[in-house]
């Protein structure tokens, strides 16, 4: 059966039990207000009831009133927090997105040109090879004649140990200082001089470069002489008188 009561409608179950029974026990009040006498046995005569402060409309109009209230504070609250989290979702995506961007930039940033080489320090330059030594002779006929024949090779002038050595002992007997002062050499002023008894104008003319311009130099001597010798006779070894 639906009620008449204003706003009864609109509450829930339990409140509807809780009107109904409100209702029941104001209508006993009521009752006892009406009729005192009913309940006269086992309480004071001069007792009286004061009637009810509200009505059943009134307090299913009020218990509405505090639902809706309270219904709106949750909603309110809800929409607060719903709030808070759109708020902290919106950072939290805001902080993502800067780094997100950050990431980029960074990754996005041109890498640092390598520096050049440095270029390669020239190869030292080879060391030149050590000056073959001198080679040594002895200071005697047979050194004088070595020396003086490995000049002759070189620079392609012929003779032979035997040719020089045979001409050096009967010339001078191998004494590079001897000199002729008697022959017609000596007499016109020109004698001849050293280990092949040469004239200076003909030690000039045939000397060997690379060896001494002193004519008492035997090496020197034996090399002109020799050089004289190739352009007149062929060879010292051709030679087998003065000359």
């Amino acid at each position: 059966m639906r009620s008449t009561i204003s706003g009864y409608t609109r509450l829930p179950k339990i409140h509807k039990f809780s009107v109904a029974g409100i209702a029941a026990t104001g209508a006993a009040v009521v009752a006892v207000a009406v009729a005192p006498h009913a309940f006269a046995a086992g309480t004071a005569s001069d007792a009286s009831v004061k009637p009810v402060a509200w009505s059943a409309e009134a307090f299913g109009e009020t218990q509405q009133d505090a639902l809706e209230a309270q219904t709106a504070a949750a909603v309110t609250a809800a929409k607060a927090d719903a709030g808070k989290v759109s708020a902290e979702k919106a950072r939290a995506e805001k902080q993502a997105a800067n780094r997100s961007t950050e990431r980029k930039a960074i990754e996005a940033k041109p890498a640092a040109p390598a520096k050049p080489a440095a270029p390669a320090k020239p190869a030292a330059p080879a060391a030149k090879p050590a000056a073959p030594a001198k080679k040594a002779y002895a200071d005697n006929v047979d050194g004088w004649i070595s020396e003086a024949l490995d000049i002759l090779r070189a620079k392609g002038i012929p003779a032979s140990y035997e040719g020089i050595k045979k001409n050096v002992m009967r010339e001078s007997t191998g004494n590079p200082r001897a000199i002729n002062d008697w022959d017609v050499n000596a007499v016109n002023g020109v004698p001849s001089k050293g280990l092949l008894q040469m004239i200076d104008p003909t030690f000039k003319a045939y000397h060997v470069e690379g060896t001494s311009w002193d004519i008492y130099d035997p090496v020197a001597n034996i090399t002109a002489a020799c050089n004289y010798a190739a352009d007149k006779y062929g060879s010292m070894d051709n030679v087998n008188s003065a000359y």
